[in-house]
């Protein structure tokens, strides 16, 4: 995929190892990627590790696979890292600079697994010079996403999705022609409160919301799934990726998630990828596309019961609504949104906010930027970080009101 997958009409030749470069290579991206590259030694050779915070693991992990050089986002973990790399010989560096230069290194292939807005620059730095990027971070499409799809083209950078709905729908576009889909649908499991009461996700705890019956993930994430802002975050991301409207973009929820997307053609057939809910199969896909290589998971058909699917309650999950308005709004909506609930998750995780809170932040801080005039298109990743440092700045200062209300 040059830009938007379906335009990609040929693939290059892979002769050799794949050089790779991990962004985020300790979070549950970057460790299922990892436990990929050790299964295929002979496949791959690593150029750069990066991690924010946790640089005992990420100076071990860089020995084991032979990485030239590993960077840290946080300065303060800089000597921890130094002691972990040891007399390796592997390059160590930290800062926020130094994680954009580790993707402007000569990888072919690059795992964008920075979590939140923080993942852009580096991002974009890879996709500049035309690498392939295996793009598992939302905030890439939800703040920027015009500005990065269109340098993508440009440039003749290859995007491919790791998100497993995005994946699935990739795959499953490949079934026909771009003017031949009717919808693309992407399937969510509804999280640990998909059956609850309004009042009983009042009362949600943080340890109910980390607990997700089927993925195992950081918990970033797992909370934006409880609050299906994940999802919501997805359908502004598949908008980019694939150039379909709002119009054309369903979700449904499906607990099992064995289902991961589904694409409709006009003649009414539905092309469904299917898969166990594990991101090592997605993972899979990427890194040797436009190949297939062995993965880690398999799909046991005798073990499962039944497959369901209902309709997303946009009551109970208002996230998703507030997605769908922010797409359908464009501008810079999709950026404040992302910011403000990136506040909002920090803030629950820490305690001072409610999970009622979360959505509700969000929805406030939308109102707030849209009065004080903020809602540009991004047109560069400064624009994009302005908008987003603003809205953050906004939400902070909307919090206690929010917070009090949400009880």
């Amino acid at each position: 995929m040059t830009g938007v997958p379906l335009d990609r009409t040929e693939a290059r030749a892979r002769n050799g190892e794949l050089s790779i470069t991990l962004l985020g290579a300790t979070g549950s991206i970057g460790s299922s990627t990892l436990d990929l590259v050790r299964k295929n030694r002979d496949r791959f050779r690593v150029e750069a590790v990066t991690a924010q915070r946790n640089a005992t693991a990420l100076g071990q992990l860089a020995r084991e696979v032979g990485a030239r050089v590993a960077v840290i986002g946080d300065e303060a973990c800089y000597d921890e890292l130094r002691d972990a790399l040891g007399n390796s010989g592997i390059e160590a560096a930290a800062g926020e600079g130094a994680l954009v230069e580790a993707a402007g290194r000569p990888a072919e292939w690059v795992m964008a697994a920075i979590t939140g807005a923080a993942g852009l620059r580096p991002t974009m730095t890879a996709l500049e010079r035309g690498a392939t990027v295996a793009l598992a971070n939302k905030e890439c499409l939800v703040c920027a996403g015009t500005l990065f799809m269109r340098r993508a083209h440009e440039v003749g950078a290859t995007v491919l999705p790791v998100d497993s709905e995005h994946n699935a729908i990739f795959q499953a576009l490949s079934a026909g022609r771009r003017d031949e889909v009717s919808r693309i649908v992407l399937t969510a499991s509804g999280g640990p409160f998909r059956t609850h009461s309004l009042e009983q996700m009042r009362k949600v705890t943080l340890e109910q919301a980390l607990r997700h019956p089927n993925w195992s993930m950081g918990a970033k994430i797992t909370i934006d799934s409880a609050t299906m802002m994940n999802k919501g975050l997805e359908l502004i991301e598949a908008h980019h990726l694939f150039g379909f409207g709002s119009e054309q973009i369903d979700i449904i929820v499906h607990p099992q998630s064995v289902v991961h997307g589904m694409v409709e053609y006009r003649d009414g057939s539905l092309i469904a990828q299917l898969g166990p809910p594990d991101m090592r199969v997605p993972i899979a896909h990427c890194l040797a596309w436009p190949e297939r290589m062995p993965g880690a998971a398999r799909l046991d058909f005798a073990q499962m019961a039944n497959l369901t699917f209902e309709a997303p309650d946009p009551v109970r999950f208002p996230a998703l609504a507030l997605a769908r308005h922010a797409l359908q709004t464009g501008r810079g909506v999709p950026t404040v949104l992302n910011a403000a609930n990136e506040v909002a998750v920090h803030e629950f995780i820490n305690r001072r906010l409610g999970f009622a809170g979360i959505a509700a932040l969000v929805d406030a801080t939308i109102d707030a930027a849209e009065g004080r005039g903020i809602m540009r298109e991004p047109e560069s990743v400064d624009d994009a970080i302005s908008v987003d440092h603003i809205s953050r700045s906004l939400a902070r200062t909307l919090l206690p009101e929010i917070a009090v209300k949400a009880l």
